[in-house]
């Protein structure tokens, strides 16, 4: 099925091109038109995330991609977890115990790609994965992705890479927005938002609604583990306040709050509860033209809880609250290079009921600096080193960068690059003593070392005519990995089995990106991206893996997407989209029976799947847009509802209506 697949898409591709040759002119644009180029893929399109620094795409020494406000569109997303799977191959969510989700990125874990907001960490932790549900898309400016360790500018949890949110400002000085969207097993999509500005202010304010019911899934005879027979939906509210101040023209306040609800009914009687408050303030200031300090402070507090819907108690048993501050300077040489110092602190706090003493606390600190050295237009080098400090164990650890870019022609950009990663262990990590829904006794430890990785990449850009071509090699070797071990009995007499967290002796991750993009003056454009991984998973002393109850990486996976845009007059336009994305199998070793582990372990096989989605818009006038979808085009339904398998059971009918005020 994969190669079949790869076909009919390269196929596609032949056709489209041709097709546009037909319909254009068919002229293939010089040097002179390179500049017109980088602009039709974002590549003039300025960026932050990669060094810190303002700085065009195409000139970025790290591997990075940018989801674009018309990306973000196009795929009609409602949180970040729809996006990401649409856009990027080797990304998959899959659902561990209580279909908690779990990202997987190319072979490292939610728990090892550091999720941003403006720059901002996020507090909270479930199944080791920030609450995606929390990073909804509406009014979202862009994405910036950094690919490979990233801890030598943003610390620990960025070892394999780094997703940083860039939400929208107000540029309007009265605007509005309200759409809808309603889907299958009553699915429902709502969202608003008003911007007003001044001459030296704006803000920007936004909510959002979107719930889905429950629904039942059946799966074929004689699983070879536990099945899922009951989806959960959930019903989510998040708003969100975006204020800024020109003081001067050189000096800027920013102010930010949010609120965040999550319920999941998981029992009628006692759903669950997630909650999020978020705050923060912000100077920007051109202290001179060569000269940046941006200064700011975050709060943000995320909260579980247990309803118990007959008493009407809303009992609490989880809250992590993070207070950060940040300091950060640039000075820009006269030679176009650019030093960049900073530093940052984090009181982190954690309740939870279900760790020793039920609250724990860790300050942390550190320090970075970054030298970007343009040496002439054709080669650029930035090295960074950084210090963590972490108040909890008295840890300290040292993380150092390099990342080289060269042109050799006008069109072509080469990079390279090392990296050390690191994930400091989480306070839950360390003083966990959880009974998981009576299969285990999840149990922390006070004495695991940082996980640390080395990350070697390469890749290389090339931009020709309506085409642009992306390769990119990597090699991560990682040690002390954070994860449970075998569980085991303390006793004879012990009921349950402990788990317990231990690192790791080694873990080594490798694989390639190849990417083609064209985009043609007669509005069509594709996108055609292949990623390979390939996971050296750890083993016991048996010489088997350690079971791991999140699914490996999957070897073989492809994205692509297909565009038309027409725009027949002012008062009416029309585009169509296809995206699809398809994965080789793969397996895991997993338990029989979680709630009897005596039974043994068996290999769970997680066939080749491909789901399609197909979409059409029709915009009515300048303020009028209505849109169509047919997701899961296909109608793809897994034989075995297995706890990490893809959870849809066929084709949904999505159909939205947005107005502009």
């Amino acid at each position: 099925m994969f190669r079949i697949s790869v076909s009919l898409i390269l196929l596609l591709c032949a056709l489209a091109g041709r097709a546009c040759n037909l319909t254009g002119n068919g002229d293939v644009p010089d040097d002179d038109m390179l500049d017109s180029i980088c602009s039709q893929y974002n590549l003039d399109d300025v960026v932050i995330t990669g060094t810190r620094t303002p700085k065009f795409l195409k000139d970025v020494p790290v591997q990075m991609r940018v989801i674009t406000s018309n990306d973000i569109s196009r795929a009609d997303a409602t949180d970040i977890k729809d996006l990401l799977q649409q856009e990027l191959p080797g990304v998959e969510f899959s659902y561990a115990m209580n279909q908690q989700t779990h990202l997987n990125f190319a072979g490292f874990g939610g728990q090892s790609i550091l999720f941003l907001v403006d720059g901002e960490r996020l507090a909270g932790e479930t199944m080791d994965d920030v609450d995606f549900s929390r990073l909804t898309m509406d009014n979202v400016e862009r994405i910036e992705i950094v690919r490979g360790a990233a801890s030598a500018l943003y610390g620990s949890n960025a070892a394999g890479g780094v997703v940083n949110i860039i939400t929208k400002k107000c540029k309007d000085r009265l605007a509005a927005n309200l759409n809808a969207r309603i889907g299958k097993h009553g699915e429902q999509r709502y969202g608003g938002s008003i911007s007003l500005g001044g001459a030296k202010w704006n803000n920007l304010l936004s909510l959002n609604y979107n719930r889905k019911d429950n629904y039942d899934v059946s799966s074929g005879d004689n699983p070879v583990t536990r099945v899922i027979s009951t989806i959960y939906g959930e019903e989510v509210y998040n708003v969100r306040e975006k204020f800024s101040w020109n003081v001067l023209s050189d000096l800027e306040f920013t102010a930010r709050a949010g609120y965040f609800f999550r319920e999941v009914k998981k029992t009628a009687d006692l759903p669950e509860r997630y909650r999020d408050y978020s705050a923060g303030l912000g100077l920007n200031w051109k202290l001179t033209d060569r000269d940046y300090l941006q200064a700011s402070y975050s709060f943000d507090q995320y909260d579980k809880s247990d309803y118990q819907r007959i008493a009407r108690l809303d009992i609490r048993d989880y809250s992590n609250v993070q207070n950060a501050l940040r300091l950060f300077y640039n000075h820009a040489l006269g030679d176009g290079s650019v030093i960049t110092v900073g530093a940052d602190f984090m009181h982190d706090y954690l309740f939870n009921a279900n760790i020793s003493d039920k609250v724990h606390k860790d300050n942390s600190f550190d320090v970075f600096a970054q030298f970007d050295w343009q040496l002439d237009d054709r080669w650029e080098a930035v090295a960074a080193l950084r210090y963590d400090y972490f108040s909890d164990g008295d840890n300290s650890r040292v993380t150092p960068k390099l990342n080289i870019r060269y042109k050799p022609v006008r069109n072509l950009s080469l990079r390279a690059g090392y990296g050390m990663g690191f994930r400091a262990p989480s306070l839950k990590e360390k003083y966990y003593n959880f009974d998981m829904s009576g299969i285990w006794i999840v149990e922390g430890n006070k004495n695991l070392k940082p996980e640390v990785s080395h990350n070697f990449n390469l890749s290389a850009e090339y931009a020709k005519g309506y085409y642009n071509f992306t390769v990119a090699t990597y090699y991560n070797i990682v040690r002390n990995k954070l994860a449970t071990s075998a569980p085991y009995f303390k006793s004879p007499t012990d009921k349950l089995p402990y788990l317990p967290y231990a690192n790791l002796d080694r873990y080594n991750v490798y694989g390639m990106e190849a990417g083609v993009q064209g985009r043609w003056p007669c509005g069509l454009s594709v996108r055609l991206t292949y990623a390979y991984t390939k996971e050296d998973l750890p083993k016991n002393n048996d010489g088997q893996t350690i079971n791991n109850q999140y699914i490996p990486a999957r070897r073989h996976s492809l994205n692509v997407r297909m565009d038309y845009e027409r725009q027949f007059s002012d008062s009416y336009g029309f585009s169509a989209g296809i995206s699809g994305r398809v994965f080789s199998g793969t397996e895991n070793m997993e338990y029989k029976n979680y709630y009897d582990i005596s039974e043994g372990m068996t290999t769970v096989s997680y066939p080749a799947y491909t789901i399609w989605k197909l979409s059409l818009v029709q915009r009515v006038g300048r303020l009028l847009k209505i849109s169509m979808a047919l997701d899961n085009l296909f109608n793809y339904r897994p034989k075995y509802y297995y706890l990490n398998a893809p959870l849809t059971d066929g084709i949904n009918l999505q159909v939205g209506l947005s107005v502009d005020l």
